[in-house]
């Protein structure tokens, strides 16, 4: 089963859209983007860990599956993904709990 990478491959779609309908926002926002992730004070895998943190209290399964890859990615063990996730929940509350299942399932798709 690949729910999150097909999950991923429709984000990715719908960015390709919206860079054909407006092609100088999405390159600005894809630069910001870029910026803020490459390594600074903070190394990459800190900065994915955060990421995938917020993707969990904001409730976004296609920002949880694209970040579980990129902490991966950076060098992220199973067990640091799953440590951010319970800090997620600590600021999430109830609601970001049940998020961690697609944490799951992106850990199982990209391991």
């Amino acid at each position: 089963m690949t729910e999150i990478k097909d999950a991923i491959e429709e984000f990715h779609g719908a960015m390709k859209l919206l860079g054909k309908n407006n092609p100088e926002t999405m390159k600005d926002f894809s630069k910001f983007m870029n910026s803020v992730l490459k390594e600074g004070y903070l190394d990459t895998k800190t900065k994915e860990l955060i990421a995938l943190g917020m993707a969990i209290t904001a409730r976004c399964k296609y920002c949880i599956g694209i970040h579980v890859e990129k902490c991966l990615g950076a060098g992220a063990k199973k067990e640091e993904i799953l440590e951010a996730a319970t800090v997620a929940i600590l600021m999430g509350g109830g609601p970001a709990l049940t998020y961690v299942a697609e944490v799951k399932k992106a850990l199982e798709e990209f391991e």
